[in-house]
């Protein structure tokens, strides 16, 4: 293709995608805003779950005809759920990369071009045919070289080749996402609810991070560093001699798919285990390494069999994570929030589930928050705690009323989503539905509350080191007190003063005694809170500092009641 035709593909798509959202916009400004300036808002209302089901279709297809970024906006879309009614969600929840594969000589072109050298002299085989075709890149099973093999240890190889033009048009995609972006501004139902420009900023960031494959070579080493010591996950090894920007090779870790119960249960597997496993390491990826993958659908999490004794714990299986060109990363600022909220949650304590929205920004300071407590509490009440089986049998009436409810209050207030929240919520929505086709009984709350328990008791820890570093302080300034007071006491007799000091004394005498039974009380309390906490965790300290706590109360209670007056 001339660059001059091109250009004019790419003028066509760009015309193509705002011709679309500007239809739509003018239905949603004839539905949204005239009728009901005219008192038809009930053929508004009326009609506005069919209309959001219509419009989600058209651009299922659309995106499906047009591939490149369409289909990620699809996927994107699809997890707001703060912002996007649940017609919209629910229909583009399974749009995948419904894609031809690129023809062969094209594809064999772009990996020379960016290797450098003929594909024969770069390996030893390729495969022709693709594994995997995707919007932005297929897949192609390949044998290293046997200079290579003795370089790296490995052999077999899967080659992710970009698809040609790529770059182009994901350039004129963008193109196009911030001009609608610039018109949803204009709409202020919408500019009140999101700020669309710094959406597509963010959605922009990271699609040109997953077509750089440097990128995901780099996030895999850092992945398979996180768990290099844990024998749940294995990764692939990268070959960086034979990988670019556009060409990615790495060793061919294919197994079974993880959502794959029949071979699984044939290899000998049990499908609810490797549910629990998957959440663990999943929770394990938010709160301990704090690098998540945002894409753990089937496609991209294979279940290696392995013996029993290799597998740690009996198990025999590892999980093999691959494809990691969509990564979340939870800054400092987040970590703290996300921990909140998961002892929040595992707690059923509504009022701490809206605070720790406010602290990791969720939700605005503004919000009037009273409405959404009433409603945590009576869903902690009502739904809390089932599985994904319990949930099943509950009226399908009561639920979706319940949710239509709920869904309409929550979308009411004034939400957004930090940066790295919304790949975050991917994982945590590509998870949830994993582990509950896995195991239908599978609870989610059941995987939370062994981090929750070990969440609590860190911050536990920390609330008592912070006591106690405050209670040494208080103990140091009031043992120290009486000599002050004596200090003073002999500065006073060493000079001329000569009025009678006997009474100041004997007061100075009894704030000394209150003192050191302040200090005693202080040191009970300390140690005896310290001691329960500890107790679950290292018994035997727990328990002795709980017995020699004792001995601090009795000073406190009893200091000075034999003793006279002076």
């Amino acid at each position: 293709m001339t660059d001059a035709a091109a250009q004019g593909v790419h003028r066509a798509r760009y015309r193509r995608i705002l011709s679309f959202a500007g239809r739509e916009f003018v239905k949603i400004w004839w539905f949204e805003l005239v009728l009901p300036r005219f008192g038809m808002s009930g053929i508004s209302e009326r009609t506005r779950g069919p209309r959001m089901q219509r419009f989600a279709r058209r651009f299922h297809l659309l995106a499906v005809e047009l591939g490149g970024l369409m289909i990620k906006v699809g996927q994107f879309m699809s997890s707001r759920l703060d912002v996007l009614p649940p017609e919209i969600t629910k229909e583009l929840e399974g749009l995948q990369d419904e894609v031809p594969a690129v023809p062969t000589p094209a594809i064999r072109a772009l990996a020379e071009a960016e290797l450098g050298i003929p594909l024969e002299r770069a390996y030893a085989w390729f495969d022709d045919t693709p594994v995997a075709a995707a919007s932005l890149g297929q897949v192609h099973r390949a044998r290293l070289s046997e200079l290579d093999a003795a370089d790296t240890g490995l052999d077999e190889v899967v080659v992710k080749v970009q698809r040609p033009g790529i770059d182009e048009i994901v350039a004129v995609d963008l193109a196009a996402l911030r001009r609608v972006a610039r018109w949803l501004t204009r709409v202020r139902i919408v500019a009140d609810r999101v700020d669309a420009p710094a959406l597509v900023e963010e959605f922009a960031a990271t699609s040109l991070e997953e077509i750089d494959y440097l990128h995901e070579a780099a996030s895999a080493e850092r992945f398979r560093e996180n768990f290099a010591d844990d024998p749940r996950v294995d990764t692939p090894e990268i070959v960086w001699e034979r990988s670019t920007r556009r060409v990615l090779t790495l060793s061919d870790v294919t197994a079974i798919k993880i959502n794959d119960t029949e071979a699984l249960r044939a290899a000998g597997i049990d499908p609810s285990e490797v549910a629990a496993v998957f959440a663990e390491v999943m929770f394990d990826q938010v709160f301990t390494h704090s690098f998540v993958h945002a894409d753990p659908h089937p496609g991209n999490i294979f279940v290696t069999p392995v013996p029993s004794v290799a597998g740690g714990g009996g198990r025999n299986f590892r999980l093999t994570f691959i494809d990691f060109g969509m990564m979340a990363e939870i800054p400092v600022s987040l970590r703290g929030g996300l921990r909140t909220l998961l002892i929040a949650v595992a707690g059923r304590d509504s009022r701490g589930l809206v605070a720790a929205a406010q602290e990791i920004g969720v939700l605005l300071p503004s919000a009037d928050t009273a409405e959404l407590e009433r409603a945590l509490t009576t869903l902690f009440a009502r739904f809390g705690g089932m599985g994904f089986a319990e949930l099943s049998k509950v009226d399908p009436r009561e639920f979706r009323d319940f949710a239509e409810e709920f869904g309409d209050m929550v979308r009411s207030l004034p939400l957004q989503l930090p940066e790295n929240m919304l790949l975050l919520i991917r994982a945590v929505s590509l998870t949830s539905g994993m582990c509950s086709g896995l195991d239908p009984s599978f609870n989610v709350w059941d995987a939370a509350e062994p981090y929750a328990g070990r969440l609590l008791r860190d911050e536990s820890g920390n609330v008592l080191q912070a006591f106690a570093s405050q209670a040494m302080g208080t103990m140091k300034t009031t043992w120290r007190l009486p000599g002050r007071i004596d200090d003073i006491i002999t500065r006073i007799d060493d000079g001329n003063v000569s009025f009678d000091t006997s009474r100041l004394e004997r007061r100075l005498d009894r704030l000394e005694g209150i003192a050191r039974r302040i200090a005693s009380g202080v040191l009970f309390a300390a140690m005896l809170i310290g001691g329960a906490l500890l107790v679950p965790s290292v018994p035997p300290l727990g328990i002795t500092l709980i017995c020699v706590s004792v001995l601090p109360l009795l000073h406190s209670l009893f200091a000075g009641v034999g003793r006279r007056p002076r």
